[in-house]
């Protein structure tokens, strides 16, 4: 990337810079913040953790990502839709900062999170108003139920997903890096630095919370991940040439954990929305494995798997590609079962009475 709407190359890492200092001299802040108020997670039996844990730490993430659009939207025209955007995140972060103060009833967080992805499909909003107003549906309707289904399913998926110390950063870092790489060779470069600048929050947010957490994310950082990681989406879905299956393949680790998770949940007539400790990477931590080891299983998942999965598929929009990612997704559920499996017979084997 050489430049962005008038921004040299130096620009712009600085701009990568100042987002990941940001966040990082925030979370050290919002770390004594939440030592002050006592704001702490305690073990327990739905927990993976073993002291008590500060949270909170998001809204680092959160106020670096605001900060920078806002900036980037002041310095250049080019950046404008940042404005909307800073609206969407920042009412998933309150609502998310709240709760990890005092918990909200779901249908509050619902609300806010149906608000914050409309704000940012306004105009397909404005579109499906005017098709319902003139009784002519040309699927803009259609399209806007799909997207705001599946950025509530980002949003609580991501939240579901930060249960050990470092995987949610993590995986968030991949997962955001590898979109801003596929905009950059369609000459996107404005979301490309938009979502670099969001991987780099996470950065500076990262060594507060791996290998061992000093603080956790809390709901205002998932919640707001989990939004930013659909955006990123859809940004790299409107690219002109790489492959929409390309964002399938990149968030293959947690879709593929979070649903089977939910879905096993649901066949056993559990409560879903209930916490437990039945993700596959946290059965992977009550086998005994370090949250460093899960995280590391993950991490190659992603660099083993989904990345030469992405580099074969990125120039190719025809079927190839939806096929190529339905094995992938076939081989993540096995790997699931399997692993799952493993845990289980790991934890029968340590102890045969539980």
């Amino acid at each position: 990337m050489t430049g962005y709407a008038g921004i040299s190359t130096m620009q712009i890492a600085t701009w990568l810079i100042t987002s990941a200092m940001l966040s990082a001299v925030l979370t050290w802040a919002a770390l004594a913040y939440a030592r002050r108020l006592n704001l702490v997670d305690l073990p327990g039996q739905r927990r993976s953790h073993t002291a008590p844990t500060p949270r909170g730490g998001g809204i680092g993430i959160c106020v670096a990502i605001v900060v920078c659009f806002v900036a980037m939207g002041l310095v250049s025209p080019g950046a404008a839709i940042a404005f909307r955007l800073v609206a969407a995140i920042a009412i998933v972060a309150i609502v998310g900062w709240i709760d990890d103060h005092r918990s909200l009833p779901i249908a509050v967080r619902l609300v806010a999170q149906i608000a914050s992805v409309a704000i940012f499909l306004w105009p397909l909003v404005s579109a499906a108003f005017a098709e319902v107003g003139a009784g002519v549906f040309s699927g803009a309707v259609v399209a806007l139920g799909i997207l705001l289904f599946l950025g509530l399913w980002s949003i609580n998926l991501h939240n579901f997903m930060d249960g050990i110390d470092g995987i949610l950063a993590t995986q968030s870092i991949f997962v955001l890096t590898v979109l801003a790489w596929l905009c950059v060779p369609e000459s996107n470069h404005s979301h490309a630095l938009q979502i670099a600048v969001c991987a780099a929050a996470v950065v500076g947010f990262l060594p507060f919370n791996f290998p061992r957490a000093r603080i956790f994310m809390g709901d205002v950082g998932s919640g707001a991940l989990g939004l930013l990681i659909f955006i990123a989406s859809i940004w790299q879905v409107s690219s002109a040439h790489p492959a929409d299956a390309c964002v399938l393949v990149a968030v293959s680790a947690f879709v593929t954990d979070a649903t089977c998770t939910l879905l096993s949940r649901l066949f056993a007539g559990k409560r879903w929305y209930r916490p437990h400790r039945e993700h596959l990477y946290q059965w992977m931590a009550r086998a005994g494995m370090s949250h460093a080891a899960v995280v590391a299983w993950y991490a190659a998942w992603n660099l083993l798997i989904v990345l030469p999965i992405i580099y074969l598929i990125r120039d190719d929009t025809g079927a190839r590609a939806w096929i190529e990612v339905a094995a992938l997704y076939a081989l993540a559920i096995s790997v699931w079962l399997y692993g799952k499996q493993w845990c289980l017979q790991t934890l029968k084997t340590k102890n045969p009475d539980a």
